[in-house]
């Protein structure tokens, strides 16, 4: 499509899919950054009205000379986005939250199962050692049913993760968050350092805080029992990440589930890698074709509101509002 001037232009950082793409269109210009590299962006901000984000944004972004009237999340977790700049620069940011919810939610409970069942390591040996080696691991594998599944963040997520294990296996579900009185009727609220150490599954399903930094830390991570799986769909700085490491490299827990890291991509060489104890997946946990699609959807609506002068839905600093019209 040709270029308008009058039209306002909008920046994506990655691709997104057409049902996203063509409802921008109907409004704006869209413009794919080449590459997410952080010079890159800095480069193209000055140009754009609204940035799509779906990648880690350099910390000083905003401050480069822009005249952008929002900024999107192409998904929940703003800690993409320099938020403390954002708002002081009095730049609206949006998200779209809970749209990949079941998408995460069903990537929980699979690599729960794999992990509980070794599925992964059997597949691996079928294909190097042979049938017969593969099957001496099956008579290791665990049940799910009358397990403790201990939630960390019962919100969008944790809710669904805890309705499959409690409703589909009977699983007893323990939650941590900080609020502990806005837990489901099924969750039994309990503190952190509890729900390490009574967990047969401890599940990190909360943003990154001040908080929350840190939380799977080297002591609880040596609270837990033996036999117990952690699988963090948070982010990587939630966790000790040597310290999961060191436990997983020592056999003192089962196994881990990680989609996130402390760097990413995840190095070639990081000891990690090496282990078969652990699944390792790159960030995914929240795609599917159908989560995607929600994903696009949402943020290019939250972009349409943004350029036509209109509050987001899901405004993460309502406080800018008023002062966005300084800009």
């Amino acid at each position: 499509m040709p270029r308008h001037v009058s039209r306002p232009t909008v920046l994506l950082t990655n691709p997104t899919v057409p049902v996203g793409e063509n409802i921008i269109h109907e409004v704006a210009d869209l413009v794919l950054a080449p590459d997410p590299k952080p010079d890159t962006l800095r480069a193209m901000i000055g140009d754009c009205d609204v940035l799509v984000v779906r990648v880690k944004l350099p910390d000083d972004l905003f401050e480069r000379p822009n005249r952008l009237k929002g900024v999107v999340r192409h998904g929940a977790g703003v800690d993409m986005i320099p938020m403390e700049s954002a708002t002081k620069l009095g730049i609206p940011v949006a998200n779209v939250p809970g749209v990949n919810a079941q998408t995460v939610a069903e990537y929980v409970v699979t690599t729960m199962l794999m992990i509980a069942r070794g599925t992964h390591r059997m597949d691996a040996l079928v294909r190097t050692k042979g049938w017969d080696t593969a099957r001496v691991i099956a008579d290791e594998g665990m049940e799910l049913a009358g397990k403790t599944v201990g939630i960390v963040g019962v919100g969008a997520i944790g809710r669904i993760v805890m309705r499959i294990c409690h409703h589909g296996f009977g699983m007893k579900v323990i939650g941590h968050q900080r609020n502990l009185t806005n837990l489901p009727k099924e969750v039994a609220g309990v503190s952190a350092d509890q729900l390490f150490a009574d967990s047969d599954f401890v599940i990190l399903a909360c943003p990154l805080t001040a908080d929350t930094k840190g939380l799977a830390s080297r002591a609880r991570i040596a609270s837990m029992k033996p036999d117990s799986i952690l699988v963090n769909v948070a982010r990587g700085p939630v966790v000790d990440e040597a310290a999961i490491t060191e436990a997983l490299q020592q056999r003192r827990i089962r196994g881990a589930a990680l989609d996130v890291f402390d760097k990413q991509p995840l190095a070639a060489d990081h000891p990690l890698m090496k282990l078969d104890n652990v699944v390792l997946t790159p960030h995914q946990a929240g795609l599917t074709v159908e989560a995607v699609e929600r994903m696009s959807e949402g943020a290019a609506r939250e972009v349409v509101r943004l350029l036509k002068g209109e509050k987001p839905l899901n405004f993460v600093n309502p406080e800018v509002w008023e002062r966005r019209a300084n800009r």
